[in-house]
């Protein structure tokens, strides 16, 4: 059997204490089916010595910054400090100690910005917590970022949003890893979804609109008929608006096109009723507005990755 994988997590002055957590709960619980760990997960500072958090706390960790150059994966979690933060460039010790690191790289959060200050996401596609986009946007142009997504996974280098959203880029590295069933199994014992749809615009703080209750109404309507072939006129008609003005109002309160919520409620209902019945995948598809076997296989995939039968031996044995 084949070593457990290296992780090394890089714990910055005043990180994140919710997020500096995250690699070893996560990738350090993932095992195979014979109990095997897959994952050894560390956590280094740059010299060995203690760090504060941003919950008021210091850590000390067993290993300096020497142990990110035999890692395979490199975890930056997320800072409330520091020159990257602030002005985009790194101090030297840190330059110096994930300079030509040959790790997959990764960051949860605000770590986007150490990763672009090294100049690992030149001309490439990242994403960071949507409270920091402007900021990370004047600070590295270069950069194609997404402040939508919950993460970006661009082969090896990956970031994602705030928080929270550390779990789905850690889960999404076992499931790249490992398969979605280790995957899950990692995030039933941790107890959250394994996936999570839409981005993290659905999570901005949003602006009251003085026009009208907007769209919850609908939403709630179009979820009693998935089975129906909704359009966006239908959607808009319910509303009494205009295509322009729901479509408008709708990202508003959600984060995407309503052609795009109404899909990913389609999967999410897909989803339960493989989990929790023992209807035909023929019948799944044609409850859940997709029509045909095909259609639902195509978009399944697209979504997490598996196949119907795949995605219920997963949740109900057999």
């Amino acid at each position: 059997m084949g070593e457990p994988h290296e992780v090394a997590v890089l714990a910055l002055p005043d990180v994140v204490a919710f997020e500096l957590g995250l690699p070893h709960r996560l990738l350090g619980t993932a095992v195979d089916d014979t109990g095997r760990r897959l994952y050894r997960v560390r956590v280094a500072t740059l010299d060995g010595g203690p760090v504060r958090t941003s919950a008021g706390y210091s850590v000390l960790p067993e290993h300096d910054a020497s142990i990110l150059r035999t890692a395979g994966t490199v975890i930056i979690p997320g800072i409330y400090s520091g020159s990257a933060l602030e002005r985009g460039v790194l101090e030297p010790d840190l330059a110096a100690a994930i300079e030509g690191l040959p790790a997959r790289m990764v960051s949860i959060c605000t770590g986007a910005f150490v990763l672009a200050a090294a100049g690992r996401l030149d001309d490439r596609p990242a994403t960071t917590h949507w409270m920091h986009a402007d900021q990370f946007q004047a600070l590295f142009p270069q950069v194609k970022l997404d402040p939508d997504v919950l993460y970006v996974d661009d082969g090896d280098v990956l970031t994602s949003a705030g928080n929270a959203a550390g779990i789905d880029l850690c889960l999404h590295i076992v499931r790249r890893d490992h398969g979605p069933a280790v995957a899950n199994r990692v995030a039933r014992r941790s107890v959250v979804a394994p996936w999570r749809d839409g981005g993290q615009t659905q999570f901005m703080e949003p602006v009251p609109d003085p026009d009208g209750p907007g769209t919850a109404p609908t939403r709630a309507w179009a979820l009693e008929r998935l089975h129906e072939p909704l359009g966006l006129a239908d959607l808009a008609t319910h509303a009494a608006m205009s295509v322009r003005t729901f479509t408008r109002r709708f990202r508003e309160e959600t984060g995407m096109s309503p052609a795009r919520w109404l899909n990913a409620q389609r999967v999410a209902a897909a989803r339960r009723l493989l989990e929790s019945t023992d209807l035909p995948v023929e019948r799944i598809a044609e409850e859940a507005g997709f029509g045909t076997t095909a259609s639902l296989r195509q978009h399944l995939h697209a979504t997490i990755g598996v196949a119907p039968l795949a995605y219920r031996r997963t949740y109900r044995g057999g």
